[in-house]
């Protein structure tokens, strides 16, 4: 008999030695470029907040001199301010006035514009965006000269009317003088948002409502408003700060009424006027963050409750 030879198993091959992984160093070329933004950024932002907070500690000494750490005595202070409740109720008022109605002036241009019914388009998108490129000062006193009681538009019409029905500098007529005033300066800075976001529309959608019979109105509530709701977000947003920042045109227009406008007329008048007329700086600083603080909070609802779908 012959035997089988039984194969004999080779032994195994000893393990690959592990190659080591090289670990790449993270890249910082990225920091050098962002690194003069974040320079300037931190000097010209940040420093100036956290300086306004370190003031707001503190309280200026009448009769002995110097400061004294107050921690959050003057927050308590502005709190239970009278002054600073009536500048901050009437730029509210002012807000909830002024700013839809700008914003529907806007709209409605961005869509007539928008619109190929419009002949000379451009035109017009120039003309409403003008006023814009006007600084806030010069509109002011451009305004100050049309609304003044003795010289102007409204005197040459009291003159004209024989009494005196045209009083934009009067008590009653000041906040809705001062609105027409912001409201001509930026309907045509949303009116661009609008128009921008306007032209970015899918064309698809537009021939979409045209098969399903959709008209003109229809389009417009059904198509390009939602398209543009983000533009509307953030135009709303941009007003609501510029409202509780109002004080170019108020302080401009204080020496035509001073006895209408006071000295805290808005948050940022009664803060400007604590600051270099009174020499309380450390109670402007309080105000001025006690005013940051309230826009951030109503900025970041109004974004909340804009970017909720189906809202």
């Amino acid at each position: 008999m012959t035997s089988i030879p039984v194969p004999v198993e080779a032994p195994p091959a000893p393990p690959a030695p592990a190659r080591r992984v090289r670990r790449r160093r993270p890249e910082r070329k990225g920091w050098l470029f962002v690194a003069p933004f974040l320079v300037v950024f931190a000097l010209v932002f940040l420093a100036p907040i956290a300086y306004a907070v370190w003031l707001s500690l503190f309280r200026e000494q009448v009769f002995f001199g110097g400061t004294e750490f107050v921690g959050l005595d003057n927050y308590a202070a502005v709190l239970g301010d009278a002054k600073f409740w009536e500048s901050f109720l009437r730029v509210l008022v002012f807000l909830v006035v002024q700013v839809p109605v700008m914003l529907l002036l806007a709209l409605v241009a961005a869509l007539a514009i928008d619109s190929a019914r419009l002949h000379a388009s451009g035109f017009f998108r120039v003309v409403i965006f003008l006023p814009y490129a006007v600084p806030g000062v010069v509109a002011a006193l451009m305004w100050g000269f049309i609304y003044g009681d003795n010289f102007g538009l409204a005197a040459d019409l009291n003159d004209l009317l024989g009494r005196q029905a045209v009083a934009p500098l009067s008590a009653d007529w000041i906040l809705p003088s001062i609105g027409n005033v912001v409201t001509w300066e930026f309907v045509g800075y949303n009116m661009l948002i609008f128009y921008s976001a306007l032209k970015v529309v899918p064309g698809d959608l537009y021939e979409a409502a045209a098969i399903d019979g959709a008209g003109t109105m229809r389009t417009i509530l059904s198509v390009k408003l939602p398209a543009i709701r983000g533009a509307v977000v953030i135009a709303t947003i941009f007003s609501i700060i510029g409202s509780f920042q109002l004080f170019n045109e108020p302080n401009i227009l204080r020496t035509l009424a001073p006895n209408v406008i006071s000295t805290f007329y808005t948050p940022n008048m009664y803060a400007y006027n604590l600051s270099f007329a009174g020499q309380q700086y450390d109670y402007s600083a309080t105000v001025a963050i006690v005013m940051g603080v309230i826009t951030a909070i109503i900025a970041y609802v109004v974004q909340l409750r804009g970017s909720r779908k189906g809202v």
